[in-house]
């Protein structure tokens, strides 16, 4: 589906009046980059997504892709279970500050976690150390080069 809809963006935008591709998740990324290249783009342009999935590092690695937004899984999980178990003692929630957010029926005491922007310059001091991916996933066949030259290898 995004694919079909960066080609539709394509012919109606052109080519030299796509300066960055602002997407939701990096499966939406890969459409968008799988048109341009289709398209034959030269040279493609920013291109963002977000989970950090292994495919999309690898198109950062590659230069393919510019950024994605990571958020630590095992940072949001200890979180959230503290906030269950104090929630489950009947106690307030007080490790890390909270705010209250309305979800349309009630306030609810809410976590807001930093997230972490992925770029070629950072994916062994992100994904790598966090150990969300290891180095010889990302590194794999026609990425390995491009992982020395970022030196995550």
């Amino acid at each position: 589906m995004a694919q079909k809809e960066m080609d539709q963006a394509i012919t109606a935008l052109g080519k030299k009046n796509i300066i960055g591709v602002y997407c939701a998740n990096d499966g939406t990324a890969s459409g968008a980059i799988a048109a341009m290249k289709g398209a034959g783009f030269a040279e493609l342009p920013p291109v963002t997504g977000q989970d950090a999935e292994l495919a999309a590092i690898q198109r950062i690695v590659a230069g393919q892709q510019y950024m994605t937004v990571y958020k630590a899984i095992k940072k949001e999980a200890i979180v959230a279970a503290d906030m269950a178990y104090a929630m489950a003692q009947g106690k307030p929630y007080t490790d890390i500050k909270t705010v209250t957010i309305n979800n349309g029926t009630k306030d609810v005491p809410s976590v807001l976690l930093d997230a972490d922007i992925v770029t070629k310059d950072n994916v062994k001091d992100t994904v790598v150390k966090d150990g969300f991916h290891a180095a010889p996933q990302i590194c794999t066949g026609t990425f390995a080069a491009a992982c020395k030259t970022a030196g995550i290898l």
